[in-house]
C-alpha cells in the first residue's frame, strides 16, 4: 500500500517537472530581457543621432544662411523626434510605438533634404568639419539600421514564444505578457509597387 502511493506521488511530481520544463518561463523571461536590450540599443542610435544634428545645422548655416526653411524642419523633426518618451510602456502600446516610429521617420526625411541641399554648396561639401559630420551621420543611419534589424529578430523570437503552445499559457496567465509591436514601412503600398523605369 504504501509503495503504490509513493510511485503514484514519484509520478506526480515527475509530471510536475516535465510539465514546468516546457512551460518557457524563463525563456520567456530571457527574450524579454533581449528585447529590452535590443530596443535600448535602438534608442542609443536613435539619441547619436538626435545629438549630432545641431553641430550638421550649425555647419550648413553657416554657408547656406538663406536656406532657413531647410534648417528649420530639421531642427523641428529633432524637436519633435526627441520630445517622444521612450519609455517601456512605448513597446507595449501600438499607437505609442507608431507615433515614436513617424516621429523618427520624419526626423530621417528632414535630414535626407539636409544632406541633399549640400549638393548646391562646393563650398560646404568642401569643408573638412561638414564631410566629418556628414560621415559620422551616415555611420550612424547604419548602427540605426542594425540595431532595428536586432531588435526586430528579437521581437520575432519573443513574439513567438507568446504564441506558441504550451508557452502561450505561462505568457498569459502566469507573467501577463502580450507580443510586442515592431517597427513597419511607412508606406507599405508604394514598397509592394515595382518602381517605373524610364529611358
Amino acid at each position: 500500500m504504501m509503495s503504490v502511493a509513493r510511485l503514484m506521488g514519484a509520478c506526480v511530481v515527475l509530471t510536475g517537472l516535465l510539465v514546468t520544463t516546457g512551460c518557457g518561463y524563463n525563456d520567456l523571461q530571457g527574450l524579454d530581457e533581449d528585447t529590452k536590450a535590443a530596443w535600448s540599443e535602438v534608442i542609443n542610435q536613435y539619441q547619436r543621432r538626435a545629438d549630432l544634428i545641431p553641430n550638421v545645422v550649425n555647419t550648413v548655416k553657416g554657408y547656406a544662411a538663406h536656406e532657413k526653411e531647410t534648417l528649420e524642419s530639421v531642427v523641428q523633426a529633432r524637436a519633435k523626434a526627441t520630445s517622444v518618451q521612450v519609455t517601456p510602456e512605448l513597446l507595449r502600446d501600438e499607437a505609442a510605438f507608431k507615433k515614436f516610429q513617424e516621429a523618427q521617420q520624419g526626423l530621417s526625411s528632414a535630414l535626407g533634404r539636409l544632406l541633399a541641399l549640400a549638393e548646391n554648396y562646393p563650398n560646404l561639401k568642401a569643408d573638412q568639419g561638414f564631410r566629418d559630420l556628414q560621415s559620422q551621420l551616415e555611420g550612424t543611419e547604419n548602427r540605426i539600421a542594425v540595431a532595428r534589424k536586432r531588435y526586430i529578430e528579437k521581437v520575432a523570437e519573443f513574439n513567438k514564444m507568446v504564441r506558441y503552445f504550451p508557452t502561450n499559457l505561462t505568457a498569459k496567465f502566469l507573467l501577463h505578457l502580450d507580443e510586442k509591436a515592431n517597427f513597419t514601412v511607412a508606406d507599405e503600398q508604394s514598397v509592394a509597387k515595382p518602381p517605373e523605369v524610364k529611358f
